[in-house]
């Protein structure tokens, strides 16, 4: 018989057998893993495109369309190109009037920094544009600083197709960036013979009162209904630039070309919607009570106060949070007393004193305008004004007061027993 050391070789033995027969096995069916990325991957490599020679050396270039049956949130691809051409003249102010959609440029940059200034770089700048197939995206790649003034080259000659500059936040930071390098680059920039449309303000007036922030992803999400999938944050672009300049590995800046693609898309699909609101008012399908009040009140200020009354008593029928409808009520009779709607203005100033709110005071005070001026009722003009001085005692409405005991004053005991009685 075998003694137990001989019994515990042969035990080992088998062991060892079996372990690396299950081994081989798990081995062969193990998901080969992804091969790191070579070194110098370039971007040539991973986004398709070409490098463009020009007299100033070489950058890189891509392209990417949208076709017309697409969408991008809630707007078709093809009602771009419907846009009617005097759409940006209300909103511009009348300097920029029937130009058409496909001398639109929408354009967006990336930075190699966010603060601006002459030592940040726009090292990837794409411009987009509506035509007969749907919407077309240029972008312009630098791929180390030399690359600059090729780039610029050929961007301004790109940008010779198109009469309108439209951007997000362009006219702060965009713009003045571009006019930068180019007059680094001793070269001339296109912007001056170029209308330029900056989408932000007028994005602001619509939105701000619902939205807590009105940068343009976020508008892509809560009114485009766009949800952007693996995107990249825009203060980490920089760091991915720069850290693509330090390896040579491109695969890092594949999110930086989709995130200024996805910018610029949702740049013309807004721009279908902003001004258009202002253009059309009462052709406006917004659900929200608090975005017809925004309209409303850019409305206001353009003058255009028959328009901006009819906006804002929609938003109180759709219904208001108590901090919005104070202000709209507001809003609604201050127009009407401007639009020579006398009675429907003391009505709405009435219901504007019957609870507390911000404006009461000022409703009193109107109230007593209304009385003394209007109506000669002197006696109404005081008691509403000392209405207003109890909850807000300012010198202009004492000096009021001090003024309607005076008149009342004159006119004797026997009138002012009259006007009291009445």
């Amino acid at each position: 018989m075998e003694d137990f050391a001989q019994q515990l070789a042969r035990l080992r033995e088998r062991i060892a057998r079996i372990e690396g027969k299950y081994a081989a096995t798990l081995a062969s069916n193990a998901p080969a893993k992804p091969a790191p990325p070579k070194p110098g991957c370039s971007i040539e490599d991973l986004v398709p495109g070409e490098v463009v020679r020009t007299g100033f050396g070489a950058h890189f270039e891509t392209e990417r369309r949208w076709q017309n049956h697409r969408r991008h949130g809630s707007v078709e691809i093809s009602d771009l190109r419907g846009l009617p051409a005097d759409l940006l003249e209300p909103l511009s102010g009348g300097a920029i009037t029937e130009v058409h959609p496909t001398r639109w440029a929408f354009l967006d940059t990336e930075t190699t920094g966010l603060a601006g200034g002459t030592g940040t770089y726009a090292f990837l700048v794409g411009v987009g544009s509506i035509d007969r197939d749907g919407f077309r995206l240029r972008q312009f790649f630098m791929r180390d600083y030399g690359e600059e003034a090729s780039l610029l080259a050929r961007l301004a000659e790109h940008l010779a197709g198109f009469d309108v500059l439209i951007t997000y936040n362009g006219k702060a930071y965009d713009q003045p960036l571009l006019e930068t390098r180019f007059r680094l680059a001793r070269a001339r920039h296109p912007f001056d013979r170029m209308e330029h449309l900056d989408l932000l303000f007028g994005a602001r007036r619509l939105w701000k009162l619902r939205l807590e922030s009105c940068r343009l992803m976020d508008l892509e999400n809560q009114i485009l209904g766009v949800e952007r999938q693996g995107d990249l944050a825009g203060e980490m672009i920089p760091h991915y630039y720069f850290d693509y300049l330090r390896t040579e590995q491109a695969f890092r800046l594949v999110p930086i070309f989709h995130h200024n693609a996805i910018d610029i898309l949702s740049l013309a699909c807004l721009t279908a919607i902003v001004p258009e609101a202002f253009r059309a008012p009462e052709k406006t399908i917004f659900r929200h009570g608090a975005d017809l009040v925004g309209l409303a009140r850019w409305l206001v200020g353009a003058g255009r106060r028959e328009e901006a009354l009819r906006l804002l008593r929609r938003a109180v029928d759709l219904g208001l949070p108590d901090s919005l409808l104070f202000q709209a009520l507001w809003a609604v009779a201050v127009v009407e007393k401007r639009l020579g709607l006398t009675d429907a203005a003391r009505l709405a100033f009435r219901e504007l004193t019957a609870a507390p709110n911000p404006y009461r005071a000022r409703a009193f005070e109107e109230l007593a305008k209304h009385y003394e001026h209007r109506e000669r009722d002197y006696a109404t003009a005081l008691e509403m004004t000392r209405q207003a001085l109890r909850l807000s005692d300012m010198p202009r409405i004492r000096r009021r007061e001090q003024r309607l005991r005076a008149r009342l004053a004159k006119l004797g005991v026997g009138q002012l027993e009259k006007l009291g009685n009445g």
